[in-house]
């Protein structure tokens, strides 16, 4: 007997190869049912259509990017390791998840209605876990943070700033340097002492 959530990964597996290296709008189902060795019919059974399968791999890589998250938070007990492991984790993450980064990204994707709701939903959870490493790094007065709210913004916002670069020219960019840049002035600020 068929398997039909194996089949669903398998199809969402490959995909996603397909739509990195073509982006959307250039994939079409021929090209998936080829890569899949399957009939175009056969996968209809699964997806109702190129969407479909677009928004499932999207989700599928929007939920190992939190797994691997969460694992490498909970891997160590310093906050301050905590916040450069998040910081490393999720930057470095572009190349592997480049389907959800352009889900993300791609104003040309905004049509999709799950796209924005991926967007919303993305910036709260790491508003979300940003929040909990600087409360629990200031608890521990490890970290100075008057407001962890104000401050898991700021530290959002300056990884944002940085993944446009990082998302539009990936390998001319030395991003163990950046980071550690970003990372060394929220640590110990800009101000001499």
């Amino acid at each position: 007997m068929v398997n039909k959530e194996e089949y669903r990964k398998r199809i969402i597996k490959i995909s996603g190869s397909i739509f990195s290296r073509y982006g959307f709008k250039k994939t079409s189902m021929d090209e998936i049912a080829r890569a899949l060795k399957m009939g175009k019919s056969s996968i209809y059974y699964y997806f109702n259509g190129k969407e479909e399968i677009f928004k499932a791999v999207v989700m599928n890589e929007a939920n190992i990017l939190r797994n691997e998250l969460t694992k490498t938070i909970k891997a160590v007990d310093s906050p301050t390791e905590k916040l450069r492991n998040y910081v490393f984790v999720r930057m470095k993450s572009f190349e592997k998840l480049s389907n959800y980064y352009n889900a993300i990204f791609d104003k040309n994707l905004d049509h999709f209605d799950f796209i924005e709701s991926v967007r919303t939903k993305y910036d709260r959870e790491e508003l979300a876990i940003l929040r909990l490493i600087l409360y629990d790094g200031a608890r521990k007065k490890v970290f100075n943070v008057p407001n962890s709210e104000y401050t898991a913004l700021a530290v959002q916002t300056a990884l944002k700033g940085l993944e446009v670069p990082l998302f539009w020219k990936r390998k001319e960019i030395d991003i163990e340097n950046r980071l550690n840049g970003i990372l060394d002035i929220l640590f110990h600020g800009i101000l001499a002492k």
